[in-house]
């Protein structure tokens, strides 16, 4: 069994593309998508109906595939000043161009796991996070003892996660750590969209996180012809964050909650001063 697990394509189009190439030139047999597939990116319709229309797909949920039906229920599991702030204008885009299309509540059945199980090999869990929450990252820099208490619960040897936008693999003890990184924004400074590809081995799965290199210019030009940049400051981050494969939206998010600045043109200027000069 070969299997492509790919994951945070935020409606970029060209770069799912350019992964489902590749995964086909390797023979996957089956594609887990594991979360977030929607929303920052100016393509959500095109990229889910794309998927949706695949028979080999199978998904988890991701926080922006949630967000996005949360949001247009007006959830009061989301602070009621967001509705109202200009800042979140990308996300309300997003939820109007879904619900035009009626896939706005295309993720409401996926469930928060997948699993893969084969005789002889370790059980693999698939999580956009963890099993618990979506928004828990996995990596080499987790904590051995949550790992441990993860795989304990669900009884497996692998857990597989995305969610923090960058790959990794690495060992706590008998158990591994994969993350398949992001297809459509990665923030370790490489621009190529990144999945995983699982093979069944003798004994064991091989890992082979793998880098697929595709032109840009068109989704950062849909930006602009989608109508996305015009809605507000957290398209600009999005775009951006696909110019620079860095992560800008979150620590801009959180230096504005430390500092109490409020989040408009004026301050995302600031933070780039501080925040571009210091990245490596």
């Amino acid at each position: 069994m070969r299997v492509a697990v790919m994951a945070d394509i935020h409606g970029n189009a060209d770069a799912l593309s350019a992964v489902l190439t590749d995964m086909a030139v390797q023979g996957a047999e089956r594609l887990i998508v594991n979360g977030d597939v929607v929303n920052r990116g100016p393509d959500s319709v095109q990229v889910l109906e794309a998927l949706l229309a695949r028979d080999d797909v199978s998904f988890t949920l991701g926080n922006h595939d949630d967000l996005l039906r949360l949001w247009n229920e007006r959830s009061d599991t989301l602070p009621a000043a967001w509705f109202g702030d200009p800042f979140w204008g990308a996300t309300e885009w997003s939820v109007q161009q879904l619900d035009r299309a009626g896939l706005l509540h295309a993720p409401a059945d996926w469930p928060m796991t997948q699993r893969l199980r084969l005789p002889g090999l370790p059980d693999v869990l698939l999580a956009h996070g963890t099993a618990q929450h979506y928004r828990e990252g996995l990596s080499e820099r987790s904590r051995p003892e949550r790992v441990q208490e993860l795989a304990q619960e669900a009884r497996a040897g692998v857990l597989v996660a995305s969610h923090i936008h960058r790959q990794a693999d690495a060992h706590f003890g008998e158990v591994r750590v994969i993350n398949t990184g992001a297809v459509g924004s990665p923030a370790d400074g490489d621009p190529r969209a990144q999945y995983l590809l699982l093979t069944a081995g003798t004994n064991d799965w091989n890992v082979d996180l793998r880098r697929v290199a595709y032109d840009r210019s068109g989704v950062l030009s849909r930006f602009e012809t989608s109508g996305l940049l015009a809605r507000g400051l957290s398209a600009e981050i999005f775009r951006d964050e696909v110019v620079t494969a860095r992560s800008l939206y979150t620590p801009y998010w959180e230096w504005t909650e430390h500092t109490g600045r409020p989040r408009y043109e004026k301050t995302w200027r600031e933070f780039q001063e501080l925040y571009l000069e210091a990245m490596p």
